[in-house]
């Protein structure tokens, strides 16, 4: 049966230093391997995908000045944004199915701001020191030395924040551009005002709030133990093995001592990047970094006790049961996840690759010209979605002997939205209702023509 976690039940660790500098040990183990090794892909990807083309276009740019967006090939207009929409969608119900199955996995080792903080907390062990020397740096009275390494480490600090925002913005403005601009110092107010805010929004989040960017700010820290049950894997520790905690020679037998296998060696609370005890229960501060199990099982080792005495398990495990995999819940995100992938994959086989819009003139619902025909007066406007540039010719039917007066083929290039003046003229005597439905027909010349159409009204006497 599931069990709704209310964020109030959760527990605060009462000497949680939250509220002071928290100073993070450095650690190893297979969690944070497997932290590393995703974070070395994800920034890869990062930053490489801006200069990746596919048919001579940008892997991924997003162009604010077209309203276009362009991914591997395919290019979006504001009229898809059901695709857009999609995405986010899928990627929400991804993160619930996540969550549900390995509860904030996706904060401890996919979400940027952890992926930055390491890497802040990195640069700063290594110019400042282990965690003892930062703290007694700290301590020190203002001197060269710690001045030297304080300008250090927020120089290193500033280049990543740089380099970063930079990166961010060849997502939205081609790299070579980009880079060149700078080289020649010609970058435009806009360009410049986006790099300083971004960079010091990574200066700021990873270097200065860190943790409190998960524990204060975050959404997700607030609405996580709502989709948590008792078979949701969670960093937990067993309190049964464990307790009662106390210190011990590596000889000395535990049962003995009357003391559990945790040996209060305090490191799974040095190691962890928001500062929380992990041996005070389920906490909302905790990310599921799973630094805390590294350091655990490095002290277990030590002293030849069985390892996973904190671990990522379920209160159902704990309590000395399975956890269940195959849960309403879970099937029930992955159902809709699967819905809207096939929603999406539906529309994006029948979007059409041109759009044709027409507007009547709406100040006369028509006129006679000098040669007593009736003529109406339209706006077409055009939009190619096609990745070339194509020529459309425009064509009417619904009555006989209806005159178009563009006569030539109308060039559109890819991507762009041309608007043309379009004048029908009829014969009165062709015409045998007020108000006739027409049809408006654009087909594009090439290898793979295209038609559209679209229906209107024409007005006469």
């Amino acid at each position: 049966m599931s069990v709704i976690i209310d964020p109030k039940d959760l527990i605060i660790a009462p000497d949680s230093n939250q509220s002071s500098a928290i100073y993070v040990r450095e650690q190893q183990g297979k969690y944070q391997r497997i932290r590393r090794n995703i974070a070395i892909v994800l920034m890869t990807l990062f930053a490489i995908l801006p200069w990746l083309t596919v048919g001579g276009e940008q892997a991924i740019l997003i162009d604010l000045t077209a309203l276009q967006l362009h991914v591997f090939g395919a290019t979006l207009f504001p009229q898809d944004f059901p695709i857009v929409a999609g995405f986010f969608m899928v990627a929400a119900f991804a993160l619930f199915f996540v969550t549900t199955w390995l509860g904030r996995v996706w904060c401890g080792f996919l979400c940027p701001q952890t992926h930055w903080l390491f890497i802040f907390v990195w640069l700063e062990e290594k110019i400042e020191g282990s965690r003892n020397q930062r703290i007694k740096l700290d301590k020190q009275a203002m001197s060269l030395a710690k001045t030297t390494k304080k300008t250090l480490k927020h120089l290193s600090w500033g280049i990543v924040s740089f380099l970063t925002a930079t990166t961010f913005l060849t997502y939205f403005v081609p790299p070579i551009t980009l880079y060149s601009d700078l080289v020649s110092w010609q970058w435009s107010g806009l360009i410049t005002f986006w790099v300083a805010f971004f960079a010091v929004c990574t200066y700021g989040n990873a270097g200065w709030l860190r943790e409190k960017m998960c524990l204060h700010m975050c959404p997700y820290a607030r609405f996580q133990s709502v989709m948590f049950d008792h078979d949701t894997y969670v960093v937990a520790y067993d309190t049964q093995r464990g307790e009662s905690r106390g210190p011990r020679k590596r000889k000395q037998d535990p049962k003995e001592l009357g003391l559990g296998d945790c040996i209060d060696c305090n490191l799974c609370v040095e190691v962890c990047p928001v500062g929380i005890d992990i041996r005070h229960g389920l906490q909302y501060e905790c990310i599921s970094c799973g630094a805390c199990a590294d350091a655990c099982d490095q002290t277990m080792s030590r002293f030849n006790y069985p390892e996973k005495l904190i671990s990522f398990t379920s209160e159902a495990q704990l309590a000395g049961g399975i956890t269940h995999l195959f849960r309403a819940k879970i099937i029930g995100y992955a159902i809709a996840c699967v819905l809207i992938v096939v929603a999406m994959g539906v529309y994006w086989g029948a979007r059409v690759p041109a759009e044709l819009s027409v507007l009547r003139d709406r100040n006369v619902l028509y006129r006679v010209n000098n040669d007593d025909l009736i003529e109406n007066s339209f706006q077409l406007k055009i939009l190619n979605k096609l990745p070339y540039a194509t020529s459309f010719q425009v064509s009417a039917a619904g009555i006989d002997g209806i005159h178009v007066s563009i006569t030539e083929p109308v060039m559109v290039q890819s991507g762009e939205l041309t608007s043309q003046a379009l004048t029908l003229t009829a014969d009165p005597e062709d015409i045998k209702l007020k108000v006739t439905p027409i049809t408006l027909t654009i087909t594009s010349e090439g290898q793979e023509p295209v038609t559209i159409t679209q229906e209107s009204r024409f007005f006469s006497e």
